[in-house]
C-alpha cells in the first residue's frame, strides 16, 4: 500500500503542477500541460487498480496492475538515465532544436527569463520579453543552459527514486498475489 500511495502521490503532483503552470501563467502549451495531466491521470488510475486489486484480493487485477507498473518502470528508468546522461553539448543541441520548432515555448521563455533571441538578438524579430523597452535583452541559449543542466540533474534524480519504488511496487505485487486470500474458507485450499 506504500507503493500505492507513492504512485497516487506522483499522479496527484503531475495534475498538481500542470494546473499550477496554468494558473501562474508559466506555461501556455496547452499541448504540454494536457500531456502532463493525461500522464498524472494514468497513473492514479493505475494506482486505484492496484488499490482495489489488493484490497479485494483480486488476482487479475493485481496481474495488470503488476505488467502495466512493470512497464512504467521501464520507460521511466529510462527517462532519467538518458536526463542524467545528457552532457553540456548535448543540452545545448536539445534546446536549440525545441527553440527552433515551438513558437509559443519561445514567447514563454523570452517573457519568464527576461531574454530575446536564441544566441543573438535581431531588432527585426518579434520579443515577448519587458527587457525590449530598454534594448538591454540578453540572448536566451547561456540562460537557458545554466538552468537545463540542474533541470535535468533534479528531474532524473527524482525519476530514478520513483522508479525505484515502482520496481519494489512490482515485487511487492508479485509476491501479494501469490498469497491466499485470509478472507477465503481455509478447507477450499486443501
Amino acid at each position: 500500500l506504500c507503493v500505492l500511495s507513492s504512485l497516487q502521490l506522483v499522479s496527484l503532483l503531475l495534475i498538481g503542477i500542470a494546473a499550477w503552470g496554468i494558473g501562474f501563467g508559466l506555461i501556455s502549451s496547452f499541448r504540454v500541460v494536457g500531456v502532463v495531466i493525461a500522464v498524472g491521470v494514468f497513473l492514479f488510475f493505475i494506482a486505484l487498480v492496484g488499490l482495489i486489486g489488493a484490497v479485494k484480493h483480486h488476482q487479475v487485477l493485481l496481474f495488470f496492475y503488476m505488467i502495466i507498473l512493470l512497464l512504467v518502470f521501464i520507460v521511466q528508468f529510462s527517462v532519467s538515465c538518458a536526463c542524467l546522461a545528457l552532457n553540456e553539448e548535448q543540452q545545448s543541441e536539445l534546446l536549440e532544436v525545441g527553440w527552433s520548432n515551438t513558437n509559443s515555448a519561445r514567447t514563454d521563455i523570452e517573457r519568464n527569463l527576461n531574454c530575446c533571441g536564441f544566441r543573438v538578438f535581431y531588432p527585426n524579430e518579434t520579443c515577448a520579453a519587458d527587457c525590449l523597452r530598454t534594448l538591454h535583452c540578453k540572448p536566451c541559449a547561456p540562460i537557458m543552459e545554466e538552468y537545463s543542466g540542474m533541470v535535468l540533474r533534479f528531474v532524473g534524480g527524482i525519476g530514478l527514486f520513483f522508479s525505484f519504488t515502482e520496481i519494489l511496487g512490482v515485487w511487492l505485487t508479485y509476491r501479494y498475489r501469490n498469497q491466499k486470500d485470509p478472507r477465503a474458507n481455509p478447507s477450499a485450499f486443501i
